[in-house]
């Protein structure tokens, strides 16, 4: 969530800041990804791997994703929320909390609606799958929407707006545990299931 990668080809410039920033420097023959600015390093031994992500559900882009695994952990606690349960890693590695917002308005399901309520689930992780394998190689254009609509996003950073689906305000409100909230996006009208149990606003952020 902190610091940035940047990829450079042999010859390019190194843009990504002043060289006191670099904390780390991975290359190969075609490309070298330089850390700027990272808060936390740790340098991990392959052996030893499994210890520190062995226990995170199947990556999204990874080259051995799971489609069947990643809905078998989503659906094991069928009273848990869904926009907790898609956020939680152990389930589906790569979903933050953008595509948490973005992949219940595509599903036309509430943040809040019980994972085991969920309707054809399947189709909720293919579409996980669709829409990070389509941002992969634009980090800077995250978009779940057509390129001809007006916003790249449908629900998230949206509150106070028009649904682009419908013209209902968007509306948000804090999810989460309570010891990590987060702001949470959705269409009153477009998405079903429960409302949060604590306020919400449709007040158009500044």
């Amino acid at each position: 969530m902190d610091g940035a990668w940047k990829i450079y080809t042999p010859g390019e410039r190194w843009r990504g800041g002043p060289a006191h920033e670099i904390r780390a420097i991975l290359a190969t023959a075609g490309h070298t990804a330089v850390g700027y600015r990272l808060p936390v390093l740790e340098l991990i031994r392959t052996h030893d791997e499994a210890g520190v992500v062995g226990h995170l559900g199947p990556d999204l882009l990874g080259p051995d994703w799971d489609a069947g695994e990643a809905l078998r952990r989503l659906l094991a606690d069928p009273a848990r929320p869904l926009g907790e349960a898609l956020l939680d890693q152990r389930n589906l590695a790569g979903i933050g909390n953008i595509y948490k917002s973005e992949l219940c308005f595509l599903a036309r399901v509430t943040p809040w609606l019980p994972t085991g309520a969920l309707p054809a689930p399947e189709r909720l992780v293919a579409a996980a799958k669709r829409v990070l394998e389509a941002n992969r190689d634009n980090p800077g254009r995250r978009r779940t929407t057509l390129p001809a609509l007006t916003a790249p996003l449908y629900v998230y950073g949206r509150s106070g707006r028009p649904c682009l689906r419908c013209g209902t305000p968007v509306r948000q409100a804090d999810q989460g545990d309570g010891s990590r909230l987060r702001p949470t996006y959705w269409c009153p009208r477009c998405q079903s299931g429960p409302a949060p149990a604590g306020p919400a606003s449709d007040r158009r952020a500044p």
